[in-house]
């Protein structure tokens, strides 16, 4: 057997390149994929524009950068779970998982808070949660008014049970935002000077976009800010302690779970061991119950007016959706500590694959005694919530929240129930409505899809069959170029909900999601696509899956140096010289010497943004001239092109739409048929599935009865796809039919990941 180096040799590099090629061959994905990779990552190295020198992945290479970060190197918990799944396919591209355990390993380090960062949380009392402050739809009604009432907050029934599965009060979970290069200037714990440091914005209701947000560390020490920090710009008190506060963004987490899981399932294909990743997403997954329950633990249904809405006992107030947020604090001496959830839930946030995970694979089983229980009830809920709020177009409408405007007000009648909590077209933030950017269409449903395809769920088959239909009719390729729905509008209710209807027809006549623009979101397109993707493979949905492969491949006319990207107009861009609301009175200064006052702008409160090399055609805008120009690398958006490729070489897509069947995977399909004698087969009779029983033999064969038909009962097929001498010399199947560079008496060999495999059998 030549060593594949002298092999390419012989041929030639060129030879090897021009050998003959289905249409489109799997091979062609995977090397988009991993090049991609390599330009991401610097080759493995994390030394690239995409991260830091602490190996902090960038939301965006580009620095001016405004969206829900409001700085393009700061990160996300978003960014790390991309991180997760970026490796975990690379891992089964290239047989090296290592990156699976480093990126797991640098979002243990970065995004949840070791226990320096949260002292106190034994202080904690899940009797008495936290005090209740009503949230408001007009910012200029902040500061929130702290109400110091027993009977309002309900009691937290996860915490001790969590504390008895770890050993610890800590929260194992990710803080949703950090400053990678410490721009702002924070540090951690005040220091003014590590990198990365916890931040947050986000803290003043609906109505407060990135752009009227005041950054603030989480480690309050009151050294920057007014006379009590920043903390009585978002909650009004008597008086104020130096404390520390934490925000989780569950989906991102979720994310996390599912990219692990799938990198642990490829790598025990492979025969390596990513159970050490797998335990930790089943501990993120267990604190990830938070995401659970209301924001003050009250009864879940009709819960209208907060001094008569009932505290919560038990698991009365959860609703078992993924919400948007947890929270979590304490004063920074560790004499307490406090707790949050919320009670506003997103389609876009609900992740029912890992719900599955999470309630049915060893690996992933949390130790929390409810929690695999809680897990499955909430696959169910989620996979309900979808249908419930799924347009007769076929795109899902926003999501519910037990309290409205966020202080439990009573809504309009006409507005309509999901087990008693209210319809809301845009959950939790306004401006812009959260539901109209299509990129939630892709994130959520995606994971239902993925669902599917995994486990077989028919629940989760129904939404996504109806929901592809919309993909169909709003992606188009044409000369090269995607066009596709990128924000929708919304008008009606749906109909009240009952489990039952689950299957119905004709349901939410008057709930409607139309196309307000179209255009090109590389990022939200490939999310979708890889939605389109799993259910295409599973249901052999010829059109969904040349559709697939017709966008990855126009996707391919955007790769330039960095990846992949399109030019972006920034009209909003404008508001950097929007008003910041900061009540009248109050003043203070920021870490980067801004002085913060009523009438501030966002550029005000952020003037080393004047600094930045793109600050230029910023301020062309503001002074009149044209909107601003970018092509910006998102992580997640590169991390969704790059998985999607690599998808469709895993699962080598192209020989489904080709008309061949890939090699058997390594868990054989229950429908798996024996191998029968061709006596039999040229009667008309198929061979049985796999562990058939053999009623009646004759000279012809063994025959068995299948569907009310006689069928050849035969041998099982050999559990290798290729030739046992190949396998007994150390090297693998193939992981699809292509190639074929060698024959010998061992068999066809094949060239993947720079090393040879043996050709499977059936090619």
């Amino acid at each position: 057997m030549p060593s594949i180096r002298s092999a390419i040799a012989l041929l030639s590099a060129s030879a090897v390149i021009a050998a003959p090629l289905k249409k489109r061959d799997a091979a062609v994905y995977a090397d988009r994929a991993i090049d991609h990779y390599n330009v991401m990552t610097g080759n493995g190295s994390y030394q690239s524009e995409y991260f830091s020198a602490e190996n902090v992945p960038y939301h965006s290479v580009e620095t001016l950068m405004v969206e829900a970060p409001d700085h393009g190197h700061e990160s996300v918990s978003e960014t790390y779970s991309f991180w997760v799944w970026l490796e975990a396919v690379n891992g089964k591209l290239t047989g090296n998982y290592d990156g699976v355990e480093t990126a797991w390993e640098y979002l243990e380090k970065h995004m949840i808070p070791d226990a320096k960062n949260q002292p106190g949380n034994s202080r904690y009392n899940p009797s008495s949660p936290a005090t209740y402050a009503p949230e408001d739809d007009d910012i200029s009604n902040y500061p929130a008014q702290l109400v110091f009432q027993d009977g309002i907050v309900g009691e937290d029934p996860i915490a001790k049970e969590l504390q008895q599965a770890y050993g610890t009060w800590d929260i194992y979970a990710m803080h949703w935002i950090i400053d990678g290069d410490n721009w702002y200037g924070y540090g951690q714990q005040g220091d003014g000077k590590t990198k990365p440091s916890f931040i947050n914005t986000f803290q003043r209701g609906p109505s407060e976009s990135t752009w009227k947000t005041v950054p603030h560390p989480c480690w309050e020490t009151m050294k920057w800010g007014g006379s009590n920090g920043f903390l009585d710009l978002f909650t009004g008190d008597k008086s104020y302690a130096k404390q520390w506060r934490y925000t989780a963004a569950p989906d991102a987490d979720a994310r996390a779970v599912q990219a692990a899981y799938f990198g642990y399932i490829w790598a025990q294909e492979d025969g390596q061991d990513l159970s050490s990743v797998a335990s930790k997403a089943a501990k993120l997954g267990d604190y990830l119950r938070y995401a659970q329950y209301d924001k003050y633990f009250k009864k879940i249904g009709n819960c209208v007016d907060y001094q008569r809405c009932s505290a919560g006992r038990g698991k009365n107030s959860a609703h078992y959706l993924i919400s948007w947020y947890f929270a979590w604090g304490g004063g920074l001496q560790g004499d307490w500590a406090w707790r949050i959830s919320s009670s506003h839930t997103h389609t876009g946030y609900q992740n029912p694959l890992a719900a599955w995970i999470l309630s049915t694979d060893k690996a992933f089983k949390p130790k929390g005694s409810t929690a695999v229980k809680d897990w499955s009830t909430s696959l169910d809920r989620q996979l309900e919530l979808f249908r419930w709020l799924q347009t007769p177009e076929g795109c899902i409408a926003g999501g519910a929240t037990n309290s409205w405007q966020g202080h439990y007000a009573q809504p309009d009648s006409d507005i309509t129930t999901f087990y008693g909590m209210f319809y809301d077209w845009q959950p939790v933030y306004h401006d812009p409505p959260s539901n109209n950017w299509t990129g939630m269409q892709g994130w959520g449903m995606e994971r239902v899809c993925s669902l599917y395809y995994v486990s077989g769920n028919e629940k989760a088959g129904k939404v996504c069959r109806d929901w592809v239909k919309w993909v169909k009719e709003t992606t188009q390729v044409s000369n090269g170029e995607v066009i596709h729905a990128t924000n929708l509008s919304w008008e009606g209710n749906p109909d009240e909900w009952s489990s039952s209807d689950f299957n119905k027809s004709n349901r939410n006549a008057s709930l409607h999601g139309t196309v307000s623009s179209r255009g090109l979101d590389l990022g939200s397109i490939a999310s979708i696509i890889k939605g389109l993707l799993w259910i295409s493979m599973k249901d052999n949905d010829q059109e969904g899956l040349k559709l697939v492969v017709d966008v990855m491949d126009a996707i391919e006319n955007y790769r330039d140096d960095l990846g992949y990207a399109a030019e972006e107009a920034r009209e909003d861009y404008s508001k950097f010289g929007d008003e910041v609301y900061i009540p009248s009175g109050w003043t203070g200064k920021n870490a980067q010497g801004a002085n913060l006052r009523s009438g501030n702008t966002f550029i005000d409160i952020r003037p080393k943004y004047k600094q930045d090399p793109d600050w230029g055609q910023v301020e062309d805008f503001l002074n009149g001239g044209n909107p601003p120009t970018f092509r910006y690398h998102r992580f997640w958006g590169q991390t969704e092109i790059m998985v999607a490729n690599g998808l469709i070489a895993i699962y080598d897509v192209p020989s489904m739409i080709d008309g061949y069947t890939p090699g058997p995977s390594p868990n054989p399909n229950p429908d798996d048929r024996t191998s029968c004698p061709a006596s039999i087969t040229r009667q008309g009779y198929k061979c049985c599935r796999v562990g058939c029983t053999v009623e009646y033999t004759d000279n012809d064969g063994e025959w068995g009865v299948e569907d009310g038909d006689w069928c050849g009962c035969g041998k099982a097929p050999s559990k290798d796809k290729c030739n046992a001498n190949i396998i007994a010399q150390g090297y693998k199947c193939c992981k699809s039919c292509g190639t074929v560079y060698y024959e010998d008496g061992d068999g066809q060999w094949g060239v993947e990941n720079n090393d040879w495999c043996g050709m499977p059998l059936n090619c």
